[in-house]
């Protein structure tokens, strides 16, 4: 196949997939406002640990900085997360319904990557307005805008955070290959997920040791590095750096998909559907 006609392929898979995402708008729109609710929850909660002195510093958070992190940790969240990839691969190797992606010119990775990018420019579409007025409402926890290339960096890092997230749920979803049903290690790897990517805390907190074991995992990259970007933590230098690791990973997790994928399908009995 010519890059063309490829190109060609992963847009109409892209438009399609937009178009099926805006069949339902109305129901997409409200489950994606519903998602805004626990923010609201979580400024309060912040509010009542930092009640006796908003301007105490914990563990290098005052009460303003952990309302910043945690807003810039639910856009990470945003990129990164992958709900139903696991699962619907899973599903698919199950039921059988695997096979249109080898009987047609259509590589599976890469027909349910385009679909997660669908998937996201929808959500954006609609969570763009209730983003901007979460932050201008919060906008006196903010020290204001960093400077150019730590913004790029930002911008770079979720694009990282939506590939890691991507590719690590397609790799969890692959080894139904092996293990029909994948919900158990689904359940574990969503409870690693929301700690080691610091959506539960900044990792920060649990302690310098844990910080420095954890400067080559992945799972940072989905909520704490996109976070602390911004919050000004890192400098120039440490920056590219950083996202170096980052896309060490993604080239990683691709090999990694692909030599699972292409294992699996020589012990796939297409079965079912």
């Amino acid at each position: 196949m010519t890059p063309f006609a490829s190109m060609r392929i992963n847009w109409v898979i892209l438009k399609t997939c937009v178009e099926e995402k805006l069949v339902y708008r109305s129901d997409f729109a409200f489950a994606t406002l519903v998602r805004f609710l626990p923010i609201v929850t979580q400024i309060f909660l912040w509010g009542a640990i930092y009640a006796d002195d908003p301007g105490r510093s914990r563990n290098g958070y005052d009460y303003a900085d952990m309302v910043a992190y945690y807003l810039l940790a639910m856009v990470g969240r945003a990129f990164s997360s992958m709900p139903g990839l696991a699962s619907g691969i899973a599903r698919e190797i199950r039921d059988g319904t695997l096979k249109k992606y080898l009987t047609q010119p259509i590589d599976m990775l890469g027909f349910l990557f385009w679909h997660r990018v669908a998937h996201k420019l929808v959500y954006y579409m609609i969570a763009t307005g209730p983003f901007v007025l979460v932050f201008y409402l919060c906008g006196d926890y903010f020290d204001g805008w960093p400077d150019g290339p730590t913004i790029a960096a930002w911008i770079a890092s979720l694009m990282i955070a939506f590939l890691i997230g991507f590719l690590l749920e397609a790799l969890i979803g692959l080894i139904g290959f092996w293990f029909l049903e994948v919900s158990s290690l689904l359940f574990i790897y969503m409870m690693l997920n929301y700690f080691l990517s610091g959506h539960m805390i900044p990792l920060d907190w649990i302690g310098e040791n844990f910080v420095s074991a954890m400067q080559y995992s992945p799972f940072k990259f989905l909520a704490y590095m996109p976070a602390t970007i911004m919050l000004g933590k890192y400098s120039h230098s440490e920056l590219l750096f950083e996202l170096s690791i980052g896309l060490g990973w993604i080239i990683l997790l691709l090999l990694a998909n692909r030599l699972v994928f292409q294992r699996g399908v020589k012990r796939y009995g297409a079965y079912g559907g």
